[in-house]
């Protein structure tokens, strides 16, 4: 303590100061003094009085904490003091446990001195935002007091400091970053922070799932070793506990990632499972409760749906199932796993066929049901574990049809084995047994293999059970009641009556069975109008029930029993408002409500254990429909069932006419379908109409201009005729002249377009040349010029076919004019010649055309390949490029960490140099020139990567 009185200037002998004295000065100290050094020492002063003087320090101190923080963010050190000191105000020690009623009012009062600090801290906003940036800060001892001072303040006042970091830009990403660090303290307390974050905040249980926390949450829980590992996966487990429960949208996005899957290794269990450790026990009890969160039943059908088809497709319903049959597994883990399987299969078809499937490691093989049920009807076997079979048991009878049959059918004669253990025979021995828990859990069980399941009902009412030796066997229905006239416990009335509730209703059938015993009714109204005691009042409300049932699913079958004769005995001997004051008598019951919440069973105590949660639906569903009935007269009956016949009637014309008006729009959708197909055709020939019809004003338009040209072409005929004969050719011979021509024009066209074809080819393929391709381009430049060379050919072949064109047609001319000028006859007929032979020529010199232009494709096709080949040897060269530039890329990213981490550690090394030389320490030369060695060859090194990068 002598460096305080340093601080605050006076020495511990003579009068010494007070506490809050000394707090004062100090205070004083760190808002006036100009040196680090002296502000720094008296943060540290306050530190060390924060835990004994509370009061004072936070009172006084707390502001000048904040400004330091603020102003003296280079200096880490007074940074770590200033956040310890503000740790200690805020955070209340409860390391001490109180003995006392004294030390628990002093533990209060320390706990509401906290929440104090906290909302006096908390006032500026500005100081959580503070808060979060100094956790950006890497240095440990401003790192860790920060967030245990976070976290403490999270404990204190939850809402208010989770709103200030909801607002507070990349508030949450920043306490996310804590995951990452590499010293555990630091990461585990970071776990620490985010459990007490996440509590009760949707928005930032999304935000914080999706900045990535499953995922490394659940590589912590590996690193550790899942369920073999310490405290710290306790705390992951929590933090996801947190993530998920009543979150549908981080529920699906854990499903959607494939994180289910990846809990399958933590329920993985050798042979070998004595000696469990408390913390692997509690760790995998965790393990399960994150299982049920994703299957509850309050979520979403559809969302638990999809997990339960995901658990089982990756083997976790099998891996559970595995633990569910192991030996030396700790009570509350089997339990635990009882419950976790039964929502698991719960509903789910395909789960439920696998875990009927599943045998017992016994020999003779027993399914699991058998072994689970021999333990909820064993009374040496504990509550809770009796409790869990129980909804595993209701579990897999939920929407399971094809399961109800089967747990039936082990109680009808015709498949009763003898040499073996059924479900069926545990239910009746459980059912009769003298342990009144066994009673109602097999009742309620067995009433869950008849829910909603007529065929079931009528099943049931063949079994017949052997009571006595030498005694004709007796119905079940018959013993049931039977043994509730026996004067049972409450715990075994009550289990019986929903039996038989759950199963005459909706089945008149069971009701005219149930009526068909003279004893049954006498009993029920006899129960109803006693005055019973008060344990005695739910009794006698379930019996009022039960005849209520009778009377509203009644088929009047029997004569003495009918609706208006039960009625009439309820008026006589019970009283219709009394009937209806004790029917009420279930809904008012305590424990009703409480059965009503949740299917799973959970009770304290065995004695609380009456009401199951199926059975509350049935008597929400048919408590009003009976008092209507009990409380309606014949005279409403006879109305209210001619309204029915009418209400059936009007029904029955309404299908009618349902029917019809189908059938009219099935023809009327027929109708439209065949007009919209006609409407089609329509236009399509309308379209063809259009177009014969222009075709057909086509042909006359040519046929007029063909017979005008028919009129002409016959006067002039004779003399054409006649020219012609007399200089010697035909008019066959100028037909075959003009079409020759006319070859030759096609020709050169074809040609010509051949050589466009090839012109737009080498364009493109000088376009789309590499470097590589220097052989190619110099071909392409040849071809080039091949083709200029052919295209002068064609253009002089193109001006002597036009020159002969021009020839033709004077000769034409000439040949009309023949016949009046007689001496030109022998010139008309050089001409001729001449133009045959030039014609001839024509034709040869098109065939050498042609040939060449063959040539020309056969080149092109070979450049084209050469091409394609130099195209793919640049795209091999240009990738083993971009991969070199990566490898460089790599490298010198890992060169810069290098250089990075040598830096920190340099400057560390100057940092604890000074610190020894202002201890007063002397510090060898030597270290300093390795030092100034150590930078040099750093400079080095930079030097030489910089050269590298150029």
């Amino acid at each position: 303590m002598n460096y305080i009185w340093e601080v605050v200037g006076r020495h511990p002998t003579g009068q010494q100061p007070t506490g809050a004295e000394t707090i004062q000065k100090l205070c004083d100290r760190v808002a006036s003094s100009t040196l680090l050094e002296d502000r720094r020492d008296a943060v540290r002063a306050l530190k060390s009085l924060s835990k004994k003087y509370r009061m004072e320090v936070g009172t006084m101190a707390m502001d000048h904490l904040v400004r330091i923080l603020q102003t003296d963010r280079a200096d880490t050190e007074i940074l770590g003091y200033a956040l310890d000191t503000l740790y200690n105000i805020v955070c209340s020690d409860e390391e001490e446990e109180p003995d006392d009623s004294e030390e628990e009012n002093q533990q209060k009062q320390e706990e509401d001195l906290g929440v104090q600090f906290t909302d006096k801290f908390i006032q500026e906003p500005d100081n959580i935002t503070l808060l979060l940036t100094l956790l950006e800060e890497f240095d440990f001892h401003v790192r860790w007091p920060g967030v245990k001072l976070l976290t403490a303040l999270l404990k204190s006042q939850c809402a208010p400091v989770q709103g200030i970091i909801l607002v507070s830009p990349m508030g949450v990403s920043r306490l996310m970053d804590l995951l990452a660090d590499s010293r555990e303290v630091i990461r585990n307390d970071g776990l620490l922070l985010l459990q007490q974050l996440t509590k009760g905040n949707t928005a930032i249980q999304k935000i914080v799932a999706f900045e990535n926390a499953f995922e490394r949450l659940l590589e912590i829980i590996t690193e550790e070793g899942s369920s073999d590992g310490g405290i710290v996966v306790e705390d992951c487990l929590l933090l996801l506990l947190n993530l998920l429960k009543n979150n549908s949208s981080n529920q699906n996005f854990f499903k959607e990632g494939s994180y289910i899957q990846k809990m399958k290794p933590w329920f993985e269990v050798g042979d070998d499972n004595s000696g469990w450790s408390a913390q692997k026990v509690t760790n995998l009890h965790l393990m399960l409760q994150l299982v049920r969160v994703m299957v509850s039943p309050v979520n979403s059908p559809g969302a638990t749906t999809s997990c339960q088809k995901a658990m089982f497709q990756c083997g976790l319903l099998q891996q559970l199932c595995t633990i569910l049959m192991a030996t030396g597994v700790p009570a509350d883990i089997l339990t635990e796993t009882i419950n976790t399987v039964s929502e698991v299969i719960r509903g789910s078809e395909v789960n439920q066929d696998y875990f009927a499937s599943v045998n017992a490691p016994s020999n003779p093989p027993r399914p699991a049901i058998v072994v689970l049920l021999m333990s909820m009807v064993n009374e040496r076997q504990p509550f809770v574990l009796r409790c869990a079979v129980l909804y595993c048991f209701q579990c897999f009878l939920y929407k399971n049809h094809k399961g109800q049959g089967e747990i039936v059918a082990t109680l009808l004669p015709s498949t009763i084995d003898a040499n073996s253990i059924s479900a069926g025979q545990l239910l009746c021995g459980g059912l009769f047994s003298a342990d009144s828990l066994s009673n109602w859990c097999a009742a309620v069980a067995l009433a869950h293999a008849l829910q909603d399941n007529l065929t079931q009902k009528e099943q049931l009412l063949r079994v017949q059970l052997a009571t006595s030796l030498g005694k004709p066997p007796v119905s079940l229905l018959q013993q049931c009641t039977n043994i509730l006239s026996q004067g049972s416990r409450v715990q075994t009335k009550v289990g019986l009556l929903m039996l038989l509730c759950t199963w005459i209703s909706n089945c008149p059938i069971a009701v005219m069975h149930f009526l068909h015993n003279q004893d049954n009714v006498p009993f029920l109204t006899g129960q109803i109008s006693e005055n019973l005691g008060e344990d005695e009042r739910l009794v006698q409300g379930l019996c009022a029930l039960l005849l209520g049932i009778c009377i509203y699913y009644n088929d009047n079958s029997l004569e003495n029993y009918t609706k208006e004769k039960l009625k009439q005995l309820i008026e006589k001997r019970i009283g219709k408002e009394n009937f209806v004051e004790k029917l009420g008598f279930i809904t008012k019951h305590e424990l009703y409500s409480r059965a009503a919440q949740k299917p799973q069973p959970a009770f304290s105590t065995p004695e609380h254990m009456l009401f199951d949660h199926e059975f509350t639906k049935l008597v929400k569903e048919l408590e009003g429909m009976i008092t209507k009935a009990v409380l309606r007269s014949s005279e409403e009956e006879k109305k209210e069932e001619e309204v029915k016949k009418t209400l059936e009637q009007h029904d029955s014309i309404v299908t009618q006419y349902k029917e019809l008006i189908r059938e009219q729009d099935s023809q009327i959708n027929e109708l439209k379908e065949q007009v919209t197909l006609q409407s089609s055709q329509n236009e399509k020939l309308q379209n063809t109409i259009t177009q014969q019809f222009s075709q057909i004003q086509q042909h006359k338009d040519q046929y007029n201009i063909l017979k005008l040209k028919l009129g002409k072409d016959n006067q002039q005929t004779g003399n054409q005729a006649e020219a012609a004969h007399v200089n010697g050719l035909q008019p066959e011979e100028l037909s075959q002249l003009r079409e020759q021509l006319e070859e030759l024009q096609r020709q050169n066209q074809l040609l010509q377009t051949q050589l466009t074809e090839k012109d737009s080819l080498i364009t493109s393929l000088k376009a789309e040349g590499v470097p590589s391709a220097e052989g190619s381009t110099s071909e392409v430049t040849e071809l080039q010029k091949e083709v200029e060379l052919l295209k002068a050919q064609l253009q002089s072949q193109t001006a002597e076919i036009t020159q002969l064109q021009s020839e033709r047609q004077e000769l034409l001319r000439g040949s009309e004019t023949t016949a009046a000028i007689p001496g030109e006859d022998g010139v008309y007929t050089e001409k001729i010649a001449e133009l045959e032979s030039r014609l001839s020529a024509q034709t040869a010199e098109t065939q050498k055309l042609k040939g060449e232009v063959k040539t020309l494709l056969e080149s092109k096709e070979l450049m084209e390949k050469e091409l394609a080949s130099a195209t793919s040897t640049a795209a091999i060269m240009q990738a083993e490029k971009s991969k070199l530039q990566q490898e460089v890329q790599e490298s010198k990213k890992e060169q810069d960490d290098l250089l990075m981490l040598l830096a920190d550690q340099d400057q560390k090394i100057l940092s604890l140099k000074q610190r020894l030389k202002d201890l007063g320490e002397t510090i060898e030369d030597e270290d300093d020139l390795d030092s100034r060695d150590q930078f040099d060859d750093n400079d080095d090194e930079e030097e030489e990567e910089e050269e590298c990068d150029e």
